[in-house]
């Protein structure tokens, strides 16, 4: 027995040694820590997982803390499985509670439904579920929703309940008859939840705090069976998970939470950053560990995101530093405009996979969705695998597809694919059955659906794109998606919408005027069959499904928590990066983590881009050089010489001087030949050519076409 015990802790002793061996000084404090409150500061690139990980195999395996007494908390599915896996490794199986917040909340609610007066059986409703409903108690009160935006609504009653603020506490805080009709729809939504037995995703949360507020014996029970909390990413937790942690941990005090204030940068989901800032004030006898060593990137990209992150206010100061030695100076390349900045991009890829790079340690990195299109339109080009990550190609966007199933009912109305795609977008109250009705009317008399539209809705619908394609007829087609847009209620209902989600989408509109116009400038040709045929080449994207080895493209806020050998970090501009509807402190400070997040992304070299000029929404526009860039160390960065620059330029593609032409003036273009000019507007040329090529809508400035 003697030598059984001596060999269980000589193991013991062998296994503790190994788990620690590959650990630094303060990852092992942190680990060996066992009661009280404990904040983890963790820098990017520091080995938190592991240290985390490590720390709760360390509290069962050397202290024998029961797994059962452990919860350990994070935000994503995806983040608690790894977790509970590297547990695992290092443990073997075993039964502890490794969640979201939210799986954590529905655990509570099914475990105590009836303190909460619901029945076993509570349905969870999703966001669709949750506009429904919105919608319909709009209706009921009389409100128009072309007025008062559902989506609008809704988001204000998920970030009321995030910030746990109930319908009888936002009473007060009616100023505005908007404000008023969000009260009484939010009253109304969470009593037809409470009667239809249904919560919302944000009642995970809110309902267990309710629970616990009000029945302290419930309270005190899950307080005993999660004596050791742990929380991962905690400067991404809201008001609401604030409080449910706070009270889970107010009897035993053994909270350890690990983030880092430098990468909170989900304000705008209901983050609040100020949580992880504020946690000794709340535990005052609370450890402090600071994690600076980062395994990730050399020192001067670390050298870089510190001397940015240093110009915010509201953070706990420390100092990333690396042993992978000095690593090249950060490339800077200011661009004639963002063709330019694409074409030097691409080149400087080609020279990576040149010299045996996989596509797949390659990253470009951007602040908007809608910067995505130019690259994935010259990528395509020149044939170089690419995937996005976070969202859809550009023409794979709804919105677009929404705006070309537009473009193209108006140049064919005969499409009835694209009509049934785009005759209730946006709602305009014209179902299924009217559209079903639309159909048999078309199939009876063997014509087209939008022939067969007669009356209603429908043809209000009509009207609309008979009144686009005379708009056709008389601007270039930068003007005429102005026209679609604003004519169809797409950009309107985007706007009163006030979300993220929708001021997305609405860049991406407004970003599509950019394809038209650089085809106007290009080309020189108003022609909107010629522009959709050009089009439908382009959007046809072949997404290398069965190749992991290619280049990945994604927004700054889709790359957190990911790494790359090689970072193009592009469109550094004001008003881009950081974003223009920046307007407060707190919001640029939230900007200035953003570029610390991308720039700690790169593990090898980071190439950073602006654009003197750049297209936005269809207008060149000048650029003013971001003020991340400014506060980059400027002994870190290498400017680009005028050599290189030279090697990517190109011919200008647009003639700036004005040209007069008149009717009857004999022309000659560069592609149809010789021919007559029949119309001239301020901006547009229509010349008739020779009966094969027939008549064309021409710029007047373009350089293709010249007098004779």
């Amino acid at each position: 027995m003697f030598s059984f015990r001596k060999k269980l802790k000589h193991d013991i002793i062998k296994w503790v040694k190994c788990m620690l061996e590959n650990l630094n000084e303060k990852q092992i404090e942190a680990v060996k820590h066992k009661d009280g409150p404990l904040l983890i500061l963790a820098g990017a690139g520091s080995g938190k997982t592991k240290a985390l990980t490590t720390r709760i195999a360390y509290l069962i395996k050397e202290y024998g803390v029961n797994p059962e007494n452990i919860l350990a908390i994070t935000f994503t599915n995806k983040a608690a499985k790894e977790m509970k896996e590297r547990i695992e490794k290092l443990i073997g199986k075993t039964n502890l509670l490794a969640s979201t917040f939210h799986s954590f909340g529905v655990r509570i609610l099914r475990e105590n439904y009836e303190r909460l007066g619901y029945k076993s059986n509570f349905v969870i409703m999703d966001s669709d579920d949750s506009l429904t409903l919105v919608k319909k108690i709009l209706k009921d009160l009389g409100y128009d929703p072309k007025r008062f935006s559902p989506y609008m609504i809704r988001n204000k009653i998920s970030s009321n309940k995030s910030e746990f603020i109930m319908p009888e506490e936002y009473k007060n805080f009616v100023h505005s008859e908007e404000d008023d009709i969000v009260y009484k729809v939010y009253k109304k939504y969470q009593e037809i939840l409470y009667r239809n037995n249904s919560v919302d995703f944000d009642d995970l949360l809110i309902l267990p705090i309710k629970l616990f507020k009000e029945n302290e014996d419930i309270l005190d029970y899950y307080r005993e069976k999660y004596k050791y909390i742990m929380v991962d990413e905690y400067q991404d937790t809201n008001e609401a998970q604030y409080i449910l942690i706070k009270m889970l941990a107010a009897k035993y005090r053994n909270i350890a939470c690990i983030g880092d204030n430098d990468q909170s940068i989900y304000m705008f989901r209901g983050a609040n950053y100020k949580n992880i800032l504020n946690f000794e004030k709340d535990y005052k006898d609370a450890k402090i560990i600071m994690l600076e060593q980062n395994y990730r990137s050399t020192k001067t990209i670390l050298d870089a995101a510190n001397s940015v992150i240093k110009n915010n206010t509201f953070r706990k100061d420390k100092n990333l530093w690396s042993d992978k030695g000095e690593g090249e100076k950060i490339s800077f390349y200011k661009s004639y405009d963002e063709i330019d900045e694409v074409f030097y991009i691409i080149r400087k890829i080609k020279e990576l996979i040149s010299k045996g790079t996989p596509y797949k340690d390659i990253a470009i990195l951007y602040r908007t969705n809608a910067q995505s299109r130019v690259f994935e339109q010259e990528l395509l080009k020149q044939n170089i695998p690419f995937r996005i990550v976070g969202s859809f190609y550009f023409y794979s966007r709804k919105e677009i597809k929404d705006l070309l199933a537009y473009l193209r009912l108006i140049l064919n109305s005969d499409d009835d694919i694209s009509l049934i795609r785009c005759i209730n977008t946006p709602k305009r109250g014209i179902g299924p059955k009217t559209i079903s009705e639309i159909e048999a009317n078309a199939s009876n008399y063997n014509t087209s659906m939008y022939k067969a539209i007669k009356d209603g809705k429908a043809l209000e619908f009509k009207k609309v794109i008979e009144e686009l394609k005379e708009d056709l007829k008389s601007c270039t087609l930068t003007e005429f998606i102005d026209k679609v847009l604003d004519k169809s209620g797409m950009r309107m209902v985007l706007k009163e919408e006030k979300s993220l989600e929708a001021d997305i989408r609405l860049e991406n509109l407004e970003e599509f005027k950019s394809v038209t116009k650089n085809f106007e400038e290009r080309v020189g040709i108003i022609s909107l069959e010629e522009f959709l045929t050009e089009i439908s080449l382009v959007s046809d994207i072949e997404e290398y499904k069965d190749d992991p080895n290619r280049i990945t493209l994604m927004t700054v806020h889709s790359v957190k928590g990911l790494e790359y050998p090689y970072v193009f970090l592009a469109g550094l501009e004001e008003g881009i990066f950081p974003h223009r509807n920046c307007y407060t402190p707190d919001e640029l400070e939230e900007e200035r983590r953003l570029m610390y997040v991308a720039i700690t992304r790169a593990m090898k070299k980071l190439w950073i881009t602006s654009a003197k000029k750049r297209m936005i929404y269809g207008q060149e526009s000048p650029s003013v050089l971001s003020r991340f860039v400014r506060e980059i160390d400027p002994d870190l960065i290498e400017k680009i010489n005028k050599e290189e620059k030279e090697q990517v330029k190109k011919e200008k593609r647009v003639y700036k001087e004005d040209r007069v032409f008149n009717y009857g003036d004999k022309v000659n273009h560069e592609i149809y030949g010789d021919g007559v000019v029949i119309e001239v507007t301020n901006t547009i040329l229509t010349v008739a050519f020779n009966k094969d090529v027939g008549i064309k809508k021409i710029l007047k400035n373009h350089k293709s076409i010249r007098r004779v």
